[in-house]
C-alpha cells in the first residue's frame, strides 16, 4: 500500500507502487477550520488561463508584455518561477489538477484525450473511492462553482462537487466560503489560427533558436500577445467584481495557466516551453501568514500541477486525503502532514497526443530538465491536426520540406535522441542538448535515478499499449500484469540502440507477458534497418501471437527495418476489426504511414476508416486521412 505521505519525496523512493494506495472514502476523515459559518475559512479565487507559457507575462520577463493587471498582482502576491505542469496538453494535466493524482498512474487519463478500453468504462480508470478537489471542498463547507473552459478533466468524475457552473460567487449562501475556478480562453491555441495583425509588431517579438524567422513565424508570435493582453483585462475586470463584492480582504487570488504553450514546439512538447506555467498568489492581510514570503517575493523551488489539488484543501484546512500523489506547498499548519518534505524535482510526461503516438518522460530541478524520448524512432514533428490549423506550423515544415532550414531549426522533423538534458538558466530554448557532455555525468546518472523512482512510485501505465487488458488502475495492478520494473530495464535496453542487445529484444518477443513482448518488438523497430536480422521473428510474431498489440507493433516494426512489404497486408486488415482496441488501430494507421508508397493497397481501407471517422477528435479517422496523402505522394502542408 502507498500512502501519501511516503510520496512526498519528488522522487517517489518506494519500487514497489503496485497496490492500490490509502483512499479516503467520499465525506470521510475531513477536518476544517473554523466555525460551519465560513468566517474562519479563506474564499480561494483562481483564474485560470490556455495554453501560455510564462514567458508571455511582463513579470516574468517579457518587456513587450502588455500585462499590467497580472504585474501588479505578481507585485502584491507571490510569483512562482518554476511551476511545471504534468504534461504539456489540457486533459491529461486538468486530470492531475483535479485529483492531485499524476495522469500516468491513471491511464489511459495520460492520452490527449482519453479512450476506454473493454477493461474500463468511463471513470472507472479513476479508483474507487477518489474524488476531486471540488467533492471535498464541498463536504468541507465550501460552495464551488466553476466556468469557462476548466470543465475537459478526461474523466467521468468532473462535475463532483461543484455547486454552480456559472462562475458567480456572489450566488452562494450567505456566510458560506467559495471556491471559484474560472477558465479563460482567451490565450487558447485556436486564437492563433486566424492570421490578424493586432496591436504587437512582429518586428519586435523574439524568435526562439528551434523557429525559422519568417513573417508568419513573427505575425504568430505578436498575435499571441496581443492575446495574452487580453487575457490582462479579463484578470482586472475579474478583480474588479472582487472589489465591488467587498470580499476581496477574505479572498486568496490564484493565477495561473493550466500549461505552456502555444506556439510551435511549446504545446504538446515536454520542453519548458509545454510545461512550465505562471503561478501567482495574492494573499490579504487576514491570510498572510499562510504566505510563503513577503508580497514581490519569488519562488524558485520546483512546483508542480500535481500539487494543486492538495495545496487548495490545505488553504481551506481540509485533511488531504491518503491517494493524493501531490506535494502541498501551502496551507494551514494543523492539516500539513508532520513529515512533510519540499519538492525537489517536478516530474511530467507526454503519451498519445491527439492522433500522433508518443511516449515521452522527464523530470525537472530548479535549473535543468532531463527528457527520456521512448519512442526516439519517430520524429517530434508528427502530423496533430489540430495542431496544423496554425500557420506557424506549416510554414516550418514547407521550409523543412524545401532544405531551408538550419540544423537547429531542421530537428523537430527528424527523429529524437533517445535522452536530453538542458540547463535552462543558459539555454531557456533548449537546444543545446548536454546529454553526453562529461561535466554532467553525475548529473545525468542522479536525474535517471529520480525518474525511475518517480515511475515505479506511481505504477507508470506508459509501456502499455493503449485499450490493451493491462491498462488502468486496477488492470495494470494484477499481480504479474505489468511488470513495470522488468518493463524500465528493458525500455532503457531498447533506448541504446545497440544492435548487440537485438538478441535481448527478440527474447522479449517470446515472453509470456505481452506488454514485455510489445516492448521487444518496439526495441527492434528502434534500430532501424539494423534491426533486420530479426525480420523472421517479427514475421511470426505478426502472424502467431494471441494478442492483436502484439501483432501490431511487430508489424510496425518490419516496416522501420525496411520490411514493409511483409507486413502491408496484415496491417490493413486491422483496419476492418470493428472491436479493435482504439490504440492498436491507430498505430496500425501510422505504421502503414511510415511504410510509404508501399502501402498503396491500403488506400480503399485507409479511405473506408476515414469515411467511418469524420469528426473532429476520432483521432484514427484524422490519421487515416494523413496517411493517405502521405501514401499517395499528394501531402502538401496545409491546415
Amino acid at each position: 500500500m502507498i500512502a501519501r505521505r511516503g510520496l512526498l519525496h519528488a522522487a517517489g523512493t518506494s519500487a514497489a507502487a503496485t497496490a492500490l494506495p490509502g483512499v479516503r472514502l467520499p465525506g470521510a476523515g475531513v477536518a476544517q477550520v473554523g466555525e460551519p459559518d465560513g468566517q474562519d475559512r479563506p474564499n480561494i479565487l483562481w483564474f485560470v488561463s490556455e495554453d501560455n507559457h510564462a514567458s508571455f507575462i511582463g513579470a516574468y520577463g517579457n518587456d513587450l508584455a502588455r500585462t499590467p493587471t497580472i504585474d501588479r498582482l505578481a507585485a502584491d502576491g507571490v510569483r512562482y518561477r518554476n511551476f511545471h505542469t504534468t504534461s504539456p496538453v489540457c486533459a491529461p494535466t486538468k486530470l492531475s489538477l483535479l485529483t492531485g493524482m499524476y495522469e500516468a498512474s491513471l491511464a489511459p487519463g495520460n492520452n490527449m484525450r482519453a479512450r476506454w478500453g473493454a477493461n474500463e468504462q468511463v471513470g472507472q480508470h479513476v479508483p474507487d473511492g477518489v474524488r476531486g478537489y471540488f467533492a471535498h471542498l464541498r463536504d468541507a463547507g465550501y460552495w464551488t462553482t466553476q466556468t469557462g473552459n476548466m470543465n475537459d478533466y478526461n474523466t467521468a468524475i468532473a462535475e463532483d462537487g461543484i455547486d454552480s457552473t456559472d462562475g458567480d460567487w456572489r450566488n452562494r449562501p450567505a456566510g458560506t466560503p467559495f471556491l471559484a475556478v474560472l477558465g479563460s480562453s482567451s490565450t487558447h491555441e485556436t486564437q492563433s489560427f486566424a492570421p490578424i495583425q493586432g496591436a504587437t509588431d512582429p518586428a519586435t517579438v523574439r524568435v526562439p533558436a528551434y523557429h525559422p524567422d519568417t513573417e508568419i513565424i513573427r505575425r504568430d508570435r505578436a498575435r499571441y500577445m496581443d492575446a495574452v493582453a487580453t487575457m490582462d483585462g479579463e484578470v482586472a475586470d475579474l478583480l474588479q467584481e472582487l472589489d465591488d463584492s467587498g470580499e476581496a480582504d477574505n479572498t486568496i487570488v490564484v493565477y495561473s495557466s493550466d500549461h505552456g504553450g502555444v506556439l510551435p514546439r511549446s504545446k504538446r512538447f515536454c520542453y519548458d516551453s509545454g510545461l512550465n506555467a505562471p503561478l501567482i498568489i495574492r494573499f490579504p492581510e487576514k491570510w498572510k501568514h499562510l504566505a510563503p514570503a513577503a508580497p514581490g517575493s519569488v519562488i524558485d523551488a520546483p512546483v508542480s500541477s500535481v500539487d494543486i489539488a492538495p495545496t487548495l484543501l490545505a488553504l481551506a484546512g481540509v485533511e488531504i486525503p491518503d491517494h493524493m500523489h501531490g506535494i502541498p506547498f501551502l496551507g494551514q499548519p494543523q492539516v500539513l502532514p508532520d513529515d512533510l518534505e519540499p519538492r525537489t524535482h517536478a516530474f511530467s510526461n507526454r503519451n498519445r497526443m491527439d492522433q500522433a503516438i508518443d511516449f515521452v518522460r522527464t523530470v525537472r530541478d530548479e535549473r535543468y530538465r532531463y527528457i527520456r524520448n521512448y519512442m526516439p524512432h519517430l520524429p517530434w514533428g508528427q502530423h496533430v491536426m489540430f495542431m496544423w490549423l496554425q500557420q506557424s506550423v506549416h510554414e516550418w515544415e514547407r521550409l523543412h520540406l524545401l532544405g531551408q532550414l538550419d540544423e537547429v531549426q531542421d530537428r523537430f522533423w527528424n527523429p529524437k535522441p533517445a535522452e536530453e538534458l538542458y540547463d535552462l538558466h543558459a539555454d531557456p530554448d533548449e537546444v543545446v542538448n548536454l546529454i553526453d557532455d562529461p561535466a554532467h555525468v553525475e548529473r545525468v546518472e542522479a536525474l535517471r535515478a529520480e525518474l525511475d523512482a518517480h515511475m515505479l512510485g506511481i505504477h507508470d501505465n506508459g509501456f502499455i499499449p493503449e485499450g490493451t487488458p493491462a491498462e488502468g488502475w486496477y488492470a495494470s495492478r494484477e499481480p504479474g500484469a505489468y511488470p513495470l520494473e522488468r518493463l524500465i530495464g528493458l525500455g532503457n535496453i531498447a533506448l541504446q540502440r545497440d544492435p548487440a542487445n537485438l538478441a535481448v529484444l527478440e527474447t522479449a518477443l517470446t515472453d509470456n507477458n505481452y506488454v514485455v513482448r510489445c516492448w521487444g518488438a518496439l526495441g527492434c523497430a528502434m534500430l532501424g534497418a539494423e534491426g533486420a536480422p530479426a525480420a523472421a521473428t517479427l514475421t511470426e510474431a505478426m502472424n502467431g501471437d494471441d494478442e492483436l498489440a502484439v501483432r501490431v507493433q511487430a508489424a510496425d516494426a518490419l516496416v522501420h527495418i525496411g520490411r514493409p512489404e511483409e507486413a502491408v497486408g496484415f496491417l490493413t486488415e486491422v483496419l476492418g476489426i470493428q472491436d479493435a482496441p482504439y490504440g492498436t488501430v491507430l498505430q496500425a494507421v501510422w505504421a502503414l504511414h511510415y511504410a510509404g508508397p508501399a502501402a498503396m493497397t491500403a488506400l480503399p481501407a485507409l479511405t473506408a476508416l476515414a469515411a467511418r471517422r469524420p469528426v473532429l477528435d476520432n483521432y484514427d479517422g484524422e490519421a487515416a486521412r494523413y496517411a493517405i496523402r502521405t501514401i499517395s505522394g499528394t501531402y502538401l502542408p496545409s491546415p
